[in-house]
């Protein structure tokens, strides 16, 4: 088997590709050969060292593949050989042939393209969970989405846009915009020519948002905040700003900490507002909620209300140039890597 190893933490030339024996699955484990693997910014932060849910290096990361399985386990009953299925690793991803937990992995629909399967879990999920789940929007809210056509932006969107009548903002380069739109976004932002906070506030006539979905972090949390109707709430999922183009810088992670806002339950209660964490990595063992959403997920997906978008795939052997990719804001959609 191939695998993209981070050997070291630092930029992205860092990444390498190992050879080794073909792992062997254990008891309730599948063996897939691997067809696409998703990149995730999480990814990124833990090649700098700024992710702590990753392991030290050396290791692998990825969340989630699609491909092919070839191999169960002891006690797999519902999984077979030749089974096309979307899987869930934590870590491992990045690789030609991963061994996964059978509960999670999903079949694929017969229309399903592996790339489209590997684009599915980490972003869809997370956008599912933070909408319908911590949130539960309906007709009628107005959302702010940032990084709107990104993964979990392009996600959220299509989602909205799913319900019917929901309104959506999202922060997004004047080049993207198009793209944004044509995902369902209402009102695309330029964030590098205007000032978001003002924008919104003039589209809602001062009313604000009723949710917030940020994976800036930092001072932008304050500015989401600020946006908040009565009853809102503001769903940090990442912190982006923490990391900069190619390694951790100290100074800029101390400033970044140094921005961050400080909420008490006695300020959310007189501002009638509401802050809710995400991190689905810490929800892969919660079997029930991540099964109903990805059932959820790959209905919409038959009933065409939602189609991940995938911007570029990459061969192992150029992860490298993938993460550098991403790190300079070029995707559009997902970014994924291909044995």
């Amino acid at each position: 088997m191939k695998a993209v190893w981070i050997p070291k933490y630092g930029k992205p030339d860092v990444l390498e590709v190992r050879e080794d024996d073909d792992p062997t699955p254990g008891p309730g484990e599948v063996r897939i050969r691997v067809r696409a693997s998703g990149i995730n910014f999480a990814e990124i932060m833990a090649r700098q060292g700024l992710y702590q849910d990753a392991p030290p290096p050396p290791m692998v990361v990825g969340y989630e593949v699609s491909g092919v399985i070839d191999a169960v386990g002891e006690g797999v009953a519902d999984r077979s050989a030749s089974q096309r299925v979307i899987a869930i690793t934590q870590f491992g991803g990045y690789a030609d042939t991963v061994c996964a937990a059978a509960e999670q992995t999903y079949l694929m629909p017969d229309q399903m393209t592996f790339e489209e399967g590997a684009a599915l879990p980490v972003t869809y999920l997370t956008a599912y969970h933070m909408l319908f789940n911590v949130f539960r929007v309906r007709e009628g809210d107005h959302v702010l989405v940032h990084q709107a056509a990104g993964g979990v932006g392009t996600a959220a969107s299509q989602l909205c846009r799913s319900v019917g009548g929901v309104t959506t903002y999202g922060t997004a380069s004047k080049g993207k915009h198009a793209y944004v739109r044509e995902n369902g976004c209402d009102y695309p932002i330029d964030y590098h020519s205007v000032d978001y906070v003002k924008e919104i506030q003039k589209l809602t006539k001062g009313r604000g948002v009723d949710v917030v979905l940020d994976a800036l972090g930092g001072s932008d949390w304050k500015k989401g905040y600020s946006l908040l109707r009565p009853g809102g709430l503001l769903i940090p999922f990442g912190w982006a700003n923490m990391a900069k183009y190619g390694k951790r810088r100290m100074t800029h992670v101390v400033a970044q900490f140094s921005r961050l806002p400080w909420w008490t339950p006695v300020r959310l209660m007189h501002d009638n507002r509401g802050v809710a964490g995400v991190n689905m990595g810490h929800l892969w063992d919660e079997q029930e909620l991540t099964f109903e959403a990805f059932t959820a997920l790959l209905e919409l997906y038959a009933q065409g209300d939602i189609k991940p978008h995938v911007d570029r795939s990459f061969p192992l052997e150029q992860a490298a140039q993938a993460h550098a990719y991403i790190e300079a804001g070029q995707n559009i959609g997902k970014v994924l890597l291909t044995p």
